[in-house]
């Protein structure tokens, strides 16, 4: 029986090791770059930064971008990100991600995949969610799932504090529904 444990300790913790990198959150930019990007995604983005959250949660075959108010109350930001996240969405299903490219530069890691997705190979679906809205990637293409989440680490890493890394398995997704 003790045996049987420690291969159980021992399979719990090399799952867990292969887990982190996968989640942990990327670097932080300098504060330059990050000052640099905020500016940039201020003419981009219609709704203040400092009034929202951007969460990036990696998934097995993609991933989920939220945006969503700090305050709830906030239904003029809300619609803001909405109609933001509307208009990315559709721009992103046509293989335009010019919006990101402005605002990270065209060597944003994972964005020259993204745009090169062959059609019907990368699926983008926007929904509503009380407090903002969020757009869903997916793909079954191990190229194309990677570059998502190279391009969730840099908007992780660019955005400073505006941006966080979601949790696996839709645990933020879900909090953020209900």
């Amino acid at each position: 029986m003790q045996n049987c444990n420690q291969r159980l300790r021992a399979l719990a913790g090399i799952v867990l090791a292969l887990g982190l990198p996968a989640t942990a959150p990327a670097q932080t930019a300098s504060p330059e770059r990050i000052e640099e990007v905020a500016k940039r995604g201020a003419e981009v983005m219609p709704f203040d930064l400092k009034q929202t959250q951007h969460i990036f949660t990696k998934t097995e075959t993609g991933g989920v971008q939220q945006v969503v108010v700090r305050d709830p109350a906030d239904a003029g930001q809300i619609e803001l990100i909405r109609q933001h996240l509307t208009k990315i969405s559709q721009d992103f299903a046509r293989g335009d991600f010019s919006d990101p490219a402005r605002i990270h530069g065209e060597d944003m890691p994972g964005l020259a995949e993204l745009r090169s997705a062959p059609s019907g190979k990368f699926g983008v679906e926007y929904r509503e969610l009380p407090n903002g809205a969020e757009i869903a990637y997916s793909s079954e293409d191990p190229a194309l799932i990677a570059a998502v989440h190279r391009w969730f680490d840099a908007q992780i890493t660019e955005h400073g504090h505006d941006a966080v890394p979601g949790h696996p398995h839709g645990a933020m997704h879900r909090m953020h529904k209900n």
